[in-house]
């Protein structure tokens, strides 16, 4: 997944902020259920990911 802007998000609706957070919680725990079997190939994914999460709650927040 692309990585997101504060810039981008500010355009987002709420309802869609929603969806965009739970596509990334999937997405945290499927990366997480993988460094766990040693299979991921890139392990900075999961910090990424989590980064982008609090980019998500902090504009839902300000909303």
């Amino acid at each position: 997944m692309a990585k997101l802007k504060q810039e981008n998000l500010k355009g987002i609706t709420k309802g869609e902020l929603v969806k965009k957070l739970a596509t990334l919680r999937e997405e945290v725990r499927v990366v997480s259920f993988k460094a766990e079997g040693s299979r991921s190939k890139n392990v900075k994914e999961l910090g990424g990911l989590k980064k982008q999460i609090a980019r998500v709650l902090t504009q839902m927040n300000a909303k």
